[in-house]
């Protein structure tokens, strides 16, 4: 299935791609998805009008570019620093995330992204 999204954050655009897995299904169904961005560290996350259960292969530990679904929150992560849970050079979620695949682009312009900022993700494909 692979999707290829844009996600737009303030003057910030990214090129993503979700993986096959059952969340990333579920995100790629919901599309369009607009939210209000939250900042956690270099994390951004916003609440997704998606339910969706932690899957078998969901981690804690994640790598910058990667795109996770927080089931605690229904959120929708964006991972591009370090968080308050990383520890040195590794990158670390609030708690298991499930991994919805990957984004590219300029990611430190995503250090501009504001609290409350609006973000949209939409299908190019």
């Amino acid at each position: 299935m692979p999707k290829t999204l844009k996600i737009m954050a303030g003057e910030v655009e990214l090129k993503a791609e979700l993986n096959d897995s059952p969340t990333a299904r579920k995100v790629a169904d919901a599309l369009p998805i607009e939210g209000r961005a939250q900042r956690w560290g270099e994390e951004i996350y916003f609440a997704i009008p998606v339910q969706a259960d932690l899957e078998p292969d969901a981690r804690e530990d994640v790598e910058v570019g990667e795109l996770g679904y927080w089931p605690t929150g229904n959120a929708f992560c964006l991972f591009f620093g370090p968080t308050p849970s990383s520890s040195g050079d590794k990158l670390r979620a609030a708690s298991a995330v499930n991994i919805l695949g990957g984004f590219e682009g300029d990611l430190a312009a995503l250090s501009k992204v504001a609290n409350g900022e609006t973000v949209t993700i939409e299908g190019m494909d």
